[in-house]
């Protein structure tokens, strides 16, 4: 039996409005910030500032959506994680700061005092909760968090989001007090050194709220407030050593964060390797519709045999369609899971699977 083609539908829902209006609101304000950062600082500082906050930008991104290579997420998502970061974080981070700054001045403490707790405790609890709140707004788009990964992913874009636009403040007000050659120590330090700082603190929350959708039972609400709780421990350790300026403490948090760094590693590839292996579970029951073979099981099991398979299609001229097929098998794969896990009403779950063996069949012309 062969599926009939029809038009590939590898889940077309309409765009969220919400997240529509949210990554305007989030963008317009990311640019009010920088427009601000100008003016103040002039267009030799400032540009110089958005060059070095910009560069490493590039390579940022391309590791961290690298993770999610099986199942890439819809780019608007990203797009209004990023900017929710950039944006909304950032206003409200810097004025919640300085307002609570602002409460323990009136309440009589010293200028140091005042400035260690924005540092070590404000800063930490008020911008975690703000960037953390992007996963929390994705929560009505909650089939599009299936994994570990996609929490960790979605996470991180917030935290880049929000790195890019801190580092242009950072890197600006060390022009304005001292400099060209303070801006670039700064820029090795935070740019080149520590990049994915912003990224690893949130990506706790990302952990707790994946958890949090993709497993069952009530207690695995209480890994949302354990992220969060991690979040700030972690940046709040990195400000802390910071500002006391021992490079044996800075070490310390230093390798802290970057053991942080390579659990989130280990939790993506595990979770990769888990995906691969239930496709070989679920996916040989539709050999009988002639859209999947046992080479094509072969080809869809590891991910060097899907980079093979693209770069094959490819020089054929069938490389979108090839990347389409592989999507519409792991969205199949997923759709499984998802039934599994949650239960699933069988004529939505034939509907959905269906319309994903369609996309297959559109796609497979080899």
């Amino acid at each position: 039996m062969t599926v009939p083609l029809r038009p590939p539908l590898l889940v077309q829902r309409r765009p969220s409005k919400v997240l529509l209006i949210g990554l305007v609101v989030s963008s317009a304000l990311a640019l009010v910030v920088l427009a601000v950062m100008l003016r103040s600082g002039g267009p030799v500082g400032f540009g110089l500032s958005l060059l070095l906050a910009l560069a490493p930008l590039p390579v940022l991104l391309a590791a961290v959506l690298s993770l999610d290579r099986l199942e890439p997420e819809p780019k608007l998502h990203l797009a209004f994680a990023f900017a929710w970061g950039a944006g909304v974080a950032i206003v409200l981070g810097v004025a919640l700061t300085l307002a609570g700054q602002a409460l323990f001045s009136s309440a009589g403490y010293g200028a140091q005092v005042v400035d260690a707790m924005g540092t070590v405790f404000l800063a930490p609890v008020i911008e975690e909760a703000l960037k953390g709140s992007a996963l929390l707004l994705l929560l009505r788009r909650r089939r599009e968090i299936d994994g570990l990964t996609d929490g960790i992913v979605y996470a991180s874009m917030a935290g880049l989001g929000f790195a890019a636009v801190e580092n242009v403040g950072y890197y600006l007000s060390a022009f304005l007090r001292s400099g060209v050659d303070a801006t670039v120590q700064l820029f090795v330090m935070r740019g080149l050194i520590d990049p994915l700082g912003h990224p690893v603190y949130t990506s706790m929350i990302g952990l707790g709220v994946a958890y949090a959708l993709t497993r069952r039972g009530p207690a695995r609400y209480a890994m949302i407030p354990l992220g969060y709780l991690a979040a700030v421990v972690l940046h709040a350790l990195w400000n802390g050593t910071a500002s006391l300026r021992s490079l044996g403490w800075l070490a310390t948090a230093y390798l802290v964060i970057m053991a942080a760094l390579v659990l989130l590693v280990v939790v993506t590839v595990r979770e990769r390797r888990q995906l691969l292996a239930r496709m070989g579970a679920y996916l040989p029951a539709y050999q009988y519709t002639g859209l999947v073979t046992p080479p094509d099981l072969a080809m869809l099991g590891s991910l060097a045999g899907r980079r093979r398979a693209r770069r094959w299609a490819g020089r054929a001229g069938l490389g979108r369609a090839m990347s389409d097929y592989q999507h519409a098998a792991t969205e199949l794969t997923m759709l499984h899971l998802r039934a599994e896990r949650e239960g699933m009403e069988p004529v939505r779950f034939a509907a959905e699977r269906d319309a994903l063996l369609g996309a297959m069949a559109n796609a497979r012309r080899w």
